[in-house]
């Protein structure tokens, strides 16, 4: 854990009521005053300790009993503060102030800022009860603040073809006509994905910006045994073809851990089996090399063959594939497979490159977008991966 830093502190005196009497005179207050501090804390992405000091406003002049607890308010217990249950504090003749501990849990997920109480009261009624307000300030980054960049883009049109389907992601929610969420974590038949993956997919993942822009976004959050949560959608049964140029308008995330993908599966894979039905990486970023995108193609007659080869393509001067939107292309025809980066050829495939196993890219694929958190490839996250990454996909479209 950090050391815990207490910001703003702001004092609040809270005195004992007082009432007139018939002559209007203002009678002596003979109970003990609360004292009142107020306190605002940001949150942090590691639990942190805050000292909270309640006591009276004066030493108490014989032996004197406060009981506190912690009150749910927006912010609550087991969440964003450590539960503790109802406390006494004996405060001694000549004592006014005591320090209690409590632990703020830090996290990388945007909040609004939250607030709960320390109820302060007298089992004994030997004086008023009272509380004070703990403000926790949350310090992440909304969804609504990530900053949307320009960068390449691509035709509407390409000679000789035209546009059979695709998807520009407007609206607020995702087409499930052409898309299903796959939720989980692959168990009990894939856990991990195959890939010793860390994270749980879920629908909560996918939210939409402007009317034009998908987000995938993978956040520290645990769901059963998983400390990770993102999204995964596919098209399978709904959206399927072979031949013709696919483009993906996409920025991509980083960071340790992290492992955005753009990528098809044949059709026929329940039919078959992986790695037999084949496997098209239009891209793959391994997110402790932010820079670097690779395409790659899998085969093999079995898993015992399972087979892939690839090439990674690199952007130059520092720029990283997060700065700015990209084209992820996909150009198919018959015996003959290439993935592109703007433009510029990844990887290609032709029969005589899968010999002695079949080439399984003349049948039907469907589409797969998602991010990983850890996994075999790219490793488990560390203390100084940032999070939460997102992966902006602007469109996809298929033309033939």
């Amino acid at each position: 854990m950090r050391k815990y830093l207490l910001l703003a502190i702001i004092p609040l005196m809270i005195w004992a009521c007082k009432s007139e009497d018939d002559n209007g005179s203002v009678p002596t207050v003979t109970g003990a005053v609360l004292n009142i501090i107020n306190y605002d804390i940001i949150e942090g992405t590691d639990d942190k300790f805050l000292n909270v000091r309640v006591g009276f406003k004066e030493a108490v002049s014989n032996t004197t009993v406060l009981t506190y607890e912690l009150v749910d308010g927006t912010a609550v217990a087991d969440e964003d503060y450590e539960a503790i249950a109802p406390t006494q504090l004996v405060f001694n003749e000549g004592e006014s102030n005591k320090d209690i501990r409590i632990t703020i849990i830090g996290d990388l997920l945007f909040e609004e800022t939250e607030t709960f109480q320390v109820r302060l009261f007298s089992t004994a009624g030997s004086f008023d009860e009272n509380s004070t307000t703990i403000t926790i300030l949350d310090d992440d980054t909304s969804i609504e603040d990530l900053v949307i960049p320009g960068g390449e883009t691509s035709p509407t049109s390409y000679p000789g073809m035209e546009l059979i389907w695709s998807d520009e992601f407007q609206g607020e929610s995702l087409n499930e006509d052409d898309w299903t969420f796959e939720i989980g974590n692959g168990c009990p038949n894939l856990c991990g994905w195959g890939n010793n993956e860390l994270e749980f997919y879920q629908r909560d993942n996918i939210t939409f910006r402007d009317n034009d822009y998908l987000i995938i976004e993978a956040r520290p959050e645990q769901v059963g045994s998983n400390q990770y949560t993102s999204s995964r959608i596919i098209t399978r049964d709904k959206v399927e073809f072979k031949y013709g140029r696919v483009d993906i308008r996409a920025v991509l995330p980083e960071g340790r851990g992290i492992w955005p993908a753009l990528w098809m599966l044949g059709a026929n894979i329940n039919e078959i089996g992986w790695p037999a039905c084949g496997e098209i990486d239009i891209m793959e970023l391994i997110g402790s090399d932010p820079s670097t995108v690779h395409g790659t193609f899998h085969y093999g007659n079995s898993f015992a063959e399972h087979t892939f080869e690839g090439s990674a393509n690199n952007l130059t001067n520092g720029e990283k594939f997060r700065d700015q939107f990209h084209i992820f292309s996909l150009i198919w025809e018959e015996d003959h497979v290439q993935v592109l980066r703007d433009n510029q050829l990844v990887h290609e495939i032709r029969p005589e490159n899968t010999e002695p196993q079949n080439y399984p890219f003349n049948e039907d694929f469907f589409f797969i977008f998602n991010v990983a958190v850890g996994g075999n490839w790219p490793g488990a996250p560390t203390s100084t991966t940032p999070f939460p990454q997102h992966m902006i996909v602007d469109y996809i479209r298929v033309f033939q």
